[in-house]
């Protein structure tokens, strides 16, 4: 309870710890800000949680974990002169300011949501400047994905436990993923290797001021309409006796300009892949890095950053 004189601050609930004092770091004494530690509210785990005869719709509550979380945010917001979302700006951080909304009871008072996509003073400040709405699309979506998620997973689990063993897990990712990788490998099992054999010659221009050599491979007479094909080394000794001695004349010369479009931004997979290929990251590595990177860094004499 705010005693008599003192000014309200102004609470802004963020989801991680780390972001938090960042924040608070930016943000300065006015605000009072709190971490919820990811989603405040869930499907049930003891059943599917999905009204499937009424529009599937979704039955949340409260995980014991975070019942305190919840309180401490009521508690915080009605000690506050104003409520700011400030979770992740995508379908995860969406939904989880609505559920902060319907969890902690914080309908009754003037709540804002805000959005940045880097945690430096610029853009957090920019983003207080211009709060919006919960974008509500975006929750819908962020449902329409955990109900698919239960239905599949928690459906077709038990199916899987039955058939094959008990503890095997099957989701709306997963279980197409694990069929793409078995059609795969049938796809390799059944493969039948085919010899093949190429013929590369090492020329030298016999006059002329360039004498750089390089490197060509046959590909069949000028008249051909396909390359030729080389499916042993019989035919390949035969045509390299064929070849030895004859002289060779440069047919035609092109030369055109080549553009080369810069590498795309790195999406979450992508950026998996390069951390794993050139460091050896594992993709929990990874992510860990990249949030840490999001929630900004104390460098001596520069601050966050």
């Amino acid at each position: 309870m705010a005693t008599k004189g003192s000014k309200k601050k102004r609470l802004v609930i963020v989801e991680s710890p780390a972001k938090a004092r960042t924040l608070t770091g930016i943000l300065g004494k006015e605000y009072k800000i709190l971490p919820s530690v990811g989603h405040v509210r869930d499907l049930p785990k003891s059943k599917l949680g999905v009204d499937t005869e009424r529009d599937f719709a979704p039955e949340y509550e409260v995980p014991e974990d975070k019942l305190k979380i919840v309180e401490e945010i009521r508690a915080a917001a009605n000690n506050a002169s104003e409520v700011f979302l400030a979770t992740d700006p995508d379908r995860e951080g969406e939904a989880i300011s609505w559920h902060l909304l319907e969890a902690s009871d914080l309908q009754k008072f003037p709540i804002k949501r805000v959005v940045f996509h880097e945690i430096t003073p610029e853009a957090v400040k920019e983003a207080f400047e211009h709060p919006r709405e919960i974008d509500y699309d975006l929750v819908d979506a962020q449902q329409a994905r955990r109900v698919l998620d239960r239905l599949v997973g928690y459906q077709v689990s038990r199916i899987l436990w039955q058939k094959i063993r008990y503890g095997l897990s099957a989701g709306r990712v997963q279980s197409v993923a694990v069929r793409m990788v078995v059609e795969r490998e049938r796809e390799i099992q059944a493969f039948k290797a085919i010899e093949y054999w190429t013929i590369d010659v090492d020329m030298v221009a016999a006059s002329g001021d360039n004498n750089e050599a390089f490197t060509a491979r046959l590909a069949g007479p000028v008249s051909a309409t396909k390359k030729i094909e080389i499916p042993n080394q019989q035919e390949s000794d035969r045509l390299v006796g064929l070849l030895e001695g004859s002289p060779f004349t440069v047919a035609d010369i092109k030369k055109r300009p080549q553009s080369r479009k810069p590498t795309a931004p790195f999406t979450t997979s992508t950026l998996q892949q390069d951390a794993s290929r050139r460091l050896s990251f594992t993709a929990k590595r990874t992510m860990a890095v990249a949030q840490q990177l999001y929630e900004g860094l104390k460098l001596p004499g520069e601050g966050q950053v």
